[in-house]
């Protein structure tokens, strides 16, 4: 049960003041649903609005004036503003409004009325008299007050002006109860911060722009409140975790016979990983186990030693990924070395149907089966497993908890190895991984052939389409990266049928297109087509991870590069170079670029280690969404910038642990504390968040 305390703030944004039909839609869009969700929403601004005379006024300032109006300048049929002129007694001023005007304006404000005024100061062309085009407020002079000196401004949507947002924030404020002081004294006090009410007072309230600042002392406070809030939800969940008992999965022969049978030998990284792997599957309790690692780096080869060790012990292992083409990919990869050691291995996708189907799922439930490979197919109400003890999903990201969960379900005290390719800094590992034990490889496996990284400026596209004909006329294949050309997946799309077309006169028929309106089996089969040769060249949008395995494929063109993110642009790079063959990456830019986006293309040109990658965009990016991470299960913070705010977050994890392990039941007056500022944020156990 949530505490009473906290109900006002978990009450409907209908039960404000103001907030209605139609506007609840549009403060839920830009909020959120909640009163609290109103507390949480930063504003990005501040305008001044001194009181000024006409004489006073400069083009571009924000000012408020108090004027006569003169006459009204009501627009010719078919004209496309309505004007009204005013003066004081030191000059004129006029006020436009375009479309949406009326005889109200002439109705509301006749000549010789007094009115204050206030809006951005404008001049029309060359005229040398002033004007506001919509001016902010146009109120009676004896409402002046109504017009605010300083106004704070929040990001809103269509038809939901920032002043009604303020309006609702202040409310939401009030709303806001007194709590018991959550964060450690001596912390809090050698930051100088406020009281929890107090800061969030401060951050709807500024009185400069410095108090707008992610880095101001009310907002370090709250955004330490929210990292807090979500390491002691992840310190929890991986303590319950390790409370749970486990089979213990020993090394076993199986496993070394595996390693054997592989055409290449272990990286001293691999060895690690399997190592610290190992560990856990032989302490008794389940492991929650994340091995990450570039494209390319031996992922899976160390997944296989594992899932040998569970079927030695006389269990079952299974591996998900997120697409049929991806399983189909691992089945190829693991069939072989299994066979050869006995291990059988099934494939379950949701492609599969009737009696190979029923076949694959006897095979699993009688345990005739020891591996399973496949999609979201495997944790299907109707899969069942004799006894599943390993479950490994590729590309971890890629599903929700819930899935992930379905999955661990099918067995008791199911080891959980997540894989993923995304380099993350290891500033911001705690943000996404914080309830994961992590391995990483940091080598590549030797034999893998560099690609040859060059900037190449969109000047010189002919040429690279030249290149391009010369391999595909060799029996070389290609990708075709298209850029994002706007916030409309419709535009993406597109720009990339327009560019396929338009290659395919150039190149012959061989060309395929994916993109992210394509259906699942769609999108398979094309991809299929090109894994099987049968295409040369492959464009595809930026919303498509390019994730299939082409040996054969040399040539990884990226248009308009500059618009990417470094690790997007390595994860790309790094679909090529798998084969014997040199391979190549063409980064397509626009001239001229910015300092910024050369200096990330010149780290792409000077180096392949995904995770040096990884910090040096974070150092060249600053605050935001750094690595385009909301795509890899990166937590949606509302009030914390986990870039700007990476050493709170490294104290708050261990602020976390420290309370965790002097009071594991937050039964102390602390811990009482700090459970009320969980249910605040509503960082739920299953990794999930109300907040964000």
């Amino acid at each position: 049960m949530r505490p009473e305390i906290l109900f006002p703030l978990f009450a409907s944004i209908t039960s404000l003041k103001g907030v209605g039909p139609k506007l609840q839609p549009l403060v839920e869009k830009t909020a959120g649903p909640l009163v609290r969700d109103l507390l949480f929403t930063p504003p990005s601004a501040i305008v001044e609005r001194p009181r000024r005379t006409t004489a006073e006024l400069t083009v571009g300032q924000t000012a408020t004036v108090e004027v006569t109006v003169a006459a009204h300048d009501p627009a010719p049929r078919g004209g496309r503003f309505w004007r009204i002129r005013t003066f004081d007694e030191h000059g004129f001023l006029s006020l436009i409004w375009f479309k949406g005007f009326s005889p109200h304006l002439e109705r509301a404000h006749p000549p010789g009325a007094r009115r204050v005024v206030s809006g951005k100061v404008d001049r029309w062309r060359d005229s040398v008299e002033l004007q506001m085009v919509h001016p902010d407020y146009v109120v009676p002079a004896d409402k002046a007050a109504e017009v605010p000196s300083r106004e704070v401004v929040y990001p809103t949507t269509a038809g939901l002006p920032s002043r009604t947002l303020w309006r609702l924030c202040l409310q939401a404020v009030e709303r806001a109860p007194e709590l018991p002081e959550w964060q450690d004294g001596a912390w809090r006090a050698r930051n100088a911060w406020p009281g929890w009410r107090e800061a969030l007072v401060l951050m709807h309230t500024p009185e400069r722009e410095a108090d707008l600042s992610p880095t101001a002392p009310a907002r370090m406070r709250l955004a330490y409140d929210e990292l807090l809030a979500h390491q002691l939800a992840m310190a929890r969940r991986k303590g319950a975790r390790r409370a749970e008992p486990a089979r213990r999965l020993p090394q076993s022969e199986l496993s070394r016979r595996v390693e054997a049978a592989l055409p290449y030998r272990l990286t001293g990284a691999q060895q690690r990983a399997s190592s610290e792997i190992g560990g856990d599957l032989t302490a008794g309790r389940r492991m929650s186990r994340l091995l990450q690692g570039d494209v390319g780096a031996g992922k899976t080869a160390v997944a296989m030693l594992a899932m040998a060790d569970a079927v030695a012990a006389g269990a079952q292992a299974a591996i998900m990924a997120p697409t049929e083409i991806l399983a189909r990919q691992h089945f190829e990869s693991l069939r072989p070395v299994f066979g050869a050691v006995g291990v059988p291995t099934v494939l379950l996708t949701g492609r599969d149907k009737g009696a190979a189907r029923a076949e694959r799922l006897r095979a699993l439930a009688s345990g005739t089966a020891s591996v399973a490979v496949g999609t979201h197919a495997l944790f299907q109400e109707e899969v069942a497993f004799a006894d599943l003890s390993l479950a490994v999903i590729d590309e971890q990201h890629r599903f929700g908890v819930n899935e992930r969960n379905r999955l661990l379900a099918k067995g008791d005290g199911v080891h959980l190895l997540a894989m993923s390719a995304t380099p993350i800094p290891r500033t911001l590992e705690l943000t996404v991984f914080g309830d994961l034990d992590v391995s990483r490889i940091d080598e590549k496996p030797p034999g893998r052939t560099p690609v040859v990284t060059a900037a190449v400026p969109t000047t010189r596209m002919s040429e690279v389409v030249a290149r391009l004909k010369r391999a595909l006329a060799e029996g070389q294949q290609a990708f075709w990266i298209c850029p994002l050309v706007s916030e409309s997946e419709s535009a993406d799309l597109a720009a990339a049928e327009a560019r396929a077309a338009e290659l395919q006169a150039l190149l012959g028929p061989h060309v395929g297109l994916v993109h992210g309106k394509l259906t699942g089996p769609a999108k398979d089969a094309v991809m299929g087509e090109f894994a099987e040769g049968r295409l040369g060249l492959l464009v595809a949008t930026t919303v498509v991870e390019v994730g299939v395995d082409v040996p054969n494929a040399s040539i990884m063109v990226i248009e308009q590069a500059e618009r990417f993110g470094l690790a997007q642009l390595h994860q790309l790079r790094g679909r090529v170079g798998r084969g014997l063959r040199e391979s190549a990456c063409l980064l397509l830019f626009d001239p001229p670029l910015s300092e910024t986006a050369r200096a990330r293309l010149e780290v792409l040109r000077e180096t392949d280690d995904g995770f040096l990658i990884a910090e040096k965009d974070l150092e060249l990016r600053g605050g935001g969404d750094p690595l385009g991470l909301k795509q890899s299960g990166f937590p949606a913070y509302r009030l914390a910038d986990p870039v700007l705010h990476r050493e709170l977050l490294a104290a708050a994890a261990d602020d976390a642990r420290l309370v965790l392990a002097r009071d594991p039941d937050l039964g102390g007056e602390r811990g009482r504390a700090l459970a009320l500022l969980s249910e605040l944020f509503d960082w739920r156990p299953d990794g999930g968040s109300g907040a964000g």
